[in-house]
């Protein structure tokens, strides 16, 4: 019996040696807060610096680094592919055309190749650069685990099955953002990202229809009228290509729970965002957090922290680039 017991033990014993090692090695893969504490101390203290100079110069620019985490991480996951340059790239596909803040991440990018060559990924600078934008336009501070690699693949193909269009119904919506492992709730907090950046005519011109004098009417009964002609008088026919208009227009810069109150009061830009209010499985959630802004801030940092780790490359899997917007050699 004690033999038994013995030999029952020993093999207990090898069993937990081998989970053990396979659970460390697995973690050494996995991301992990201040991933760069020992390679690259200044990491994140150079990516926050360089958001921050950026964003005093043009108020516009952490919008643009929040949406570019967006349409980074839902195709090919948060991998940095959206900012591969050349033909056939996911950011040569119309839907990213419009994309910017691309100057910023290769600008903390530089500095970090000088500090620490070979070290940071253009991927966490993404992500820490959406993080930081958030809180110096008021957000929340949200803590996100390091570690990405960069991906090697970027296809324009991949784009338009994995963004949202803001035409998109509900079950749409559901249905994308479920894919990505994000939840009702997760959509309804994400699409607060909305309460900073801009937005080009196109982007809400089918909210209206045009007559054979060129002039916009209303055809969105979802939207508030004088909303719909101030939309309108932003955004003539014959408007610029490049004219946008503000997302949120009570407090364009700031981040807050605004763009929720905006939404009760029928002012979403986009029909994605209306649908928000007139969907009765996320109407109680936009109720909440126009309400209470704390209430949208602590689900704001669970969500993106789920947003900011779809897909990541880890460990042995992808690379990290010299140069954001090409490959290795």
């Amino acid at each position: 019996m004690e033999k038994t017991s013995a030999a029952f033990s020993c093999t207990h014993c090898c069993v937990f040696l081998i989970w053990l090692f396979l659970a460390a090695s697995a973690s050494t893969a996995d991301l992990a807060l201040n991933f760069y504490a020992a390679s690259c101390p200044s990491a994140e203290f150079i990516v926050r610096n360089t958001v921050r100079s950026a964003s005093d110069l043009d108020p516009t620019v952490p919008g643009k680094l929040l949406r570019l985490l967006f349409h980074d991480c839902f195709v090919e996951g948060c991998d940095a592919s959206v900012l591969l340059q050349g033909t056939g790239t996911e950011r040569s596909d119309p839907a990213n055309t419009s994309l910017g803040g691309f100057a910023v991440i290769d600008s903390a990018k530089r500095l970090l190749e000088v500090f620490c060559p070979g070290t940071v990924s253009c991927a966490d600078i993404v992500a820490l650069a959406a993080r930081d934008a958030v809180e110096f336009s008021g957000g929340p501070v949200a803590q996100i685990p390091t570690g990405r690699r960069d991906g090697k693949v970027s296809a324009a193909s991949n784009v338009r099955p994995n963004i949202v269009d803001t035409s998109f119904t509900m079950d749409e919506m559901i249905k994308l953002f479920s894919s990505k492992g994000l939840s009702l709730v997760d959509l309804a907090t994400l699409s607060g990202a909305h309460t900073i950046g801009s937005a080009h005519c196109s982007a809400f011109r089918d909210r209206f229809k045009q007559d054979p004098k060129g002039k916009f009417t209303l055809i969105d009964t979802s939207l508030d009228n004088v909303y719909a002609e101030e939309l309108m008088e932003q955004c003539p026919a014959g408007a610029n290509q490049s004219t946008t208009v503000k997302n949120d227009p009570k407090t364009s810069f700031a981040f807050d729970n605004q763009y929720y109150q905006n939404l009760l009061a029928h002012r979403g830009l986009f029909q994605s965002d209306s649908i928000l209010l007139t969907d009765g499985r996320t109407r109680k959630q936009v109720e909440i957090f126009a309400q209470d802004q704390v209430s949208f801030f602590q689900s704001w940092t669970e969500s993106f922290l789920k947003l900011a780790s779809i897909g990541v490359k880890t460990g042995d899997e992808g690379e990290i680039r010299a140069s954001c917007p090409t490959t290795n050699a």
